[in-house]
């Protein structure tokens, strides 16, 4: 007897159905590959990482590294994989995508709870049991038809952009050096300097540059946290070199002074031979791609392993159609999970998946739904997905200390981040021992 279904094998998918196995329960999840694949996967395992291979920051001073910091103490299985799979990227957790999605593949098909089926999802599970909708935000045309038909309501969507990656041995040392940003760590970034009049030229060109159209039917409406790198450079010059080619704490070692911008390269995989370009994610055509990205001092040459490209993310209008627990108002038995739901990111996405899985456990066992207080990063997180902010259009949104309830007045300003840190602790592990322990489960 299955307990629990999961549609969808990505991040928030496999967080989900590991943490309602995790509870004792019976667990199917569904993922639609080898069968299908959506237009930006290409792995057959679970839990692919299609954008960026990092997790950003893993420090828990700030807000996604508190959230990190949450999930770890709920036994998270992303978490757990990534600290395995990591390569070395300074201050942020990034991981060899594909030893990643292997370790994520083995976790799940070896739990002696889960039950993977490789099938599409075309029609709701049979019964009674929870459904946890993890499709994704590149859901399939058939689940995404399901969801409209239940809901009775229009998806809104934005684009998502994938950044460039190139092999280290295309790159040209002469120009490029390793360090990290004020040196901090051994240099695990790639960093390729720009004097003003290169700045100019490689600017000028990727204003010029062709782009991928958008179809008759995509209406464009980009999330703000990953713009496209000639949307940001429209806005100005000064905000790339404010932005992803911030050149401060970067000192060129064949000049000893900082140049005036830099583009970064980030590690891909754990050999080292792949190499992504920080905040380059674009439209732009292939045949544009390599023309402006070799103007790039240290690029001139480079071979490209993956190009740049866009597509359409799907997600629902979180405040409208579901409740404090992430269920659809139209159908409790179905939780949305990941970005489908309206959070935004890598660990957000894993995190709220882990929380759904939760509540989808305890609505199988019959136990009340819970949702963590808002002073916490998951709390905080989830809190959003209920307030529209007074905009005309839900906007997902990655974690940040803005989500978390404020601190009081008399809490002076350089004191706030020390006092959200302290009180997200406290509140958080005061919910952990009233309703998560073993002992709270029955």
């Amino acid at each position: 007897m299955t307990d629990v279904e999961i549609i969808g094998g990505g991040l928030a998918g496999c967080e989900a159905a590991w943490r309602a196995a995790g509870r004792g329960l019976n667990v199917r999840l569904w993922e639609m590959k080898p069968e299908r694949f959506s237009p930006a996967h290409r792995l057959e395992g679970l839990g692919e990482l299609v954008c960026s291979n990092s997790f950003r920051a893993d420090r828990p001073e700030n807000a996604v590294g508190l959230l990190k910091e949450e999930m770890r103490a709920l036994g998270s299985l992303v978490m757990a994989v990534a600290g395995r799979t990591r390569v070395p990227a300074g201050g942020a957790l990034a991981v060899d995508r594909e030893l990643f999605s292997r370790e994520m593949t083995q976790a799940i098909e070896s739990h002696p709870l889960i039950e993977l089926r490789r099938a599409e999802v075309t029609a709701w599970p049979e019964g009674a049991a929870p459904v946890v909708v993890a499709g994704g935000p590149l859901a399939s045309e058939a689940l995404a038809a399901l969801l409209a038909a239940e809901l009775g309501a229009p998806h809104l969507h934005f684009y998502d952009a994938l950044a460039p990656i190139v092999s280290h041995d295309s790159l040209d040392f002469s120009r490029v050096y390793s360090a990290n940003r004020y040196q901090a760590g051994e240099g695990d970034y790639l960093n390729c300097p720009m004097e003003k009049p290169e700045f100019t030229a490689f600017l000028d060109a990727l204003l010029e540059a062709d782009q991928v159209e958008p179809r008759a039917f995509e209406e464009q409406r980009y999330f703000e946290g990953c713009l496209p790198i000639e949307v940001m450079a429209r806005r100005g010059p000064c905000t790339l070199t404010f932005g992803p080619m911030k050149p401060v704490g970067l000192d060129d070692p064949r000049t000893g002074r900082r140049p005036y911008a830099v583009v970064q390269l980030r590690r891909e995989n754990a050999a080292g031979s792949l190499w992504n370009l920080v905040g380059f994610q674009t439209r732009l055509t292939r045949p544009a791609q390599e023309k402006v990205f070799r103007l790039i001092p240290g690029l001139e040459k480079a071979e490209f392993a993956r190009f740049g490209a866009i597509h359409r993310n799907t997600y629902l209008d979180a405040p409208k159609v579901l409740d404090e627990f992430q269920r659809l108002h139209s159908n409790p038995r179905f939780f949305a999970a990941g970005p489908i739901s309206g959070v935004e990111g890598y660990v957000e996405s894993a995190a709220q998946g882990l929380w759904a899985g939760e509540n989808a456990a305890r609505s199988a066992k019959g136990l009340p739904l819970l949702t963590p207080p808002p002073g916490t990063a998951l709390g905080a997180l989830l809190s959003h997905l209920k307030s529209d902010g007074g905009r005309k259009y839900f906007a997902p949104s990655n974690i940040n200390f803005g989500l978390f309830t404020p601190p009081p007045p008399e809490v002076p300003k350089n004191q706030r981040a020390a006092w959200l840190l302290e009180t997200a602790r406290r509140d958080f592990e005061a919910f952990r021992q009233e309703h998560l322990t073993t002992e709270s489960f029955v």
